[in-house]
């Protein structure tokens, strides 16, 4: 285990979370009291975790100079960018335990329930490390205290009001909760590789301890995926395979668009806040849901409707196949294997905003096919949220040529 330096927010900041958790985080106490009936590591503790990270400057424009340890060593637009990155890193952390708690009564069992609110807890206490990225440090400038600033808008922000779309999406079914971990959790792992190389190095710290958290974040969307494709090949459980892909549909566009538009990053490079561009990232997410969340379950699927004569390679040989050809193979009907939605599919920024294709990448002739496409092809409750009529009277707008083409980005940061 490695060796972390921990320590906590100054009090009134700390008191600050421990009131945000009260409100928003109420199984947080019976979640610290059954700790020891599910693992065996030590108890779980709200504090900042502060992990090695190297001296000098891994890339951009700095590199081989120091890394800075004030912020105020980073001059104009570095300081801001560096603070807004940071602000949306907590907006993230605080934005998923509102949606996570919203569907713990529909977990599968006891235990999946235990491991989402093991997740919130994680996920509050990395909130609470950039907080203390924050707080440890001066962040006023022309008179103003960006730390509290920041601090304080953050434990203000409700489902809605997040800086990222991702976190301002309800979750409807607990089926949420484990594609969310699968997708949504891969890109924060993503981005926190990402930033282990940070030019400031308390963000830089902060990484290691984080990225050994999210791990398990993404084996609680994965696992219990792999069960659920399970069971509806075998037409049992609570989900189809309908409903499984109708959610990834419906996560996977907002995960994409969290990496920020396909043409920036550069920015971050430069400064050294990141060690890919946005498009070398997406390249990199694609790859590996595809081999770690979309081709396990597929082959959970097919081994059930197999009869169990199906390996890894085989199972990805007959879902490409399937995939290709939009019809089945013996045994296996089309619809029964999941896949990955065409990059343009549901895009609201970045280059392939307000695309109108199918989540195969089929191009549709007008409003009213996508509509129906949409309809076909995303959770019905998901149609009703406010994200959804956003997105259409955004799509409608662009249609009509009332409004650009949003080209923002994710962290809008990049």
């Amino acid at each position: 285990m490695p060796a972390y330096v921990t320590t906590e927010l100054p009090k009134r900041y700390h008191q600050a979370l421990v009131d945000w958790q009260r409100k928003h985080f109420k199984d947080y106490d019976f979640f610290i009291d059954n700790w020891h009936r599910y693992y065996r590591q030590a108890p779980f503790r709200l504090l900042s975790k502060v992990g090695e990270a190297t001296e000098v400057i891994e890339h951009g424009r700095l590199r081989g100079r120091p890394k800075f340890t004030r912020a105020h060593d980073m001059k104009g637009n570095m300081f801001y960018q560096a603070a807004a990155i940071i602000k949306a890193q907590a907006s993230t952390e605080f934005g998923s335990i509102q949606q996570h708690r919203e569907t713990l009564d529909q977990a599968l069992d006891d235990e999946t329930r235990f491991d989402v609110l093991r997740i919130m807890a994680e996920e509050l206490r990395h909130g609470y490390q950039m907080c203390w990225v924050f707080a440890h440090d001066d962040w006023t400038t022309g008179g103003s205290d960006l730390a509290r600033e920041a601090i304080e808008e953050l434990l203000a922000m409700e489902t809605g009001s997040h800086v990222l779309d991702s976190f301002n999406i309800p979750f409807e079914r607990f089926l949420d909760n484990i594609i969310y971990a699968s997708l949504i959790d891969r890109v924060g792992k993503f981005q926190l590789t990402m930033q282990k190389i940070f030019a400031y190095r308390p963000m830089a710290q902060s990484m290691p301890p984080m990225l050994q958290e999210e791990s398990f974040h993404m084996a609680c969307g994965v696992n219990p995926l792999r069960k659920i494709a399970t069971q509806a090949a075998d037409e049992k459980g609570g989900y189809s395979i309908q409903d499984v892909q109708r959610h990834i549909n419906k996560w996977y566009p907002r995960g994409l668009e969290m990496f920020g538009t396909e043409t920036g990053g550069t920015t971050n490079v430069d400064y050294g806040f990141k060690d890919l561009k946005n498009s070398d990232a997406v390249d990199a997410y694609i790859q590996e849901v595809q081999d770690l969340v979309i081709d396990p379950a597929n082959l959970e699927i097919l081994k059930v409707r197999k009869s169990g004569q199906v390996d890894k390679a085989l199972a990805k040989e007959i879902a490409a196949r399937i995939l290709a050809l939009r019809e089945g193979v013996p045994g296996v009907k089309a619809d029964e294997v999941l896949h990955l939605p065409d990059r343009r599919w549901l895009r609201r920024r970045g280059v392939h905003a307000w695309s109108l294709v199918t989540p195969r990448g089929e191009p549709v002739k007008d409003l009213d096919e996508y509509r129906r496409v949409c309809e076909q092809s995303l959770p019905d409750s998901y149609l009703r949220t406010h994200d959804f009529k956003d997105y259409w009277e955004g799509l409608e707008k662009h249609v009509r040529g009332e409004s650009e083409t949003e080209a923002g980005a994710g962290f809008r940061v990049s």
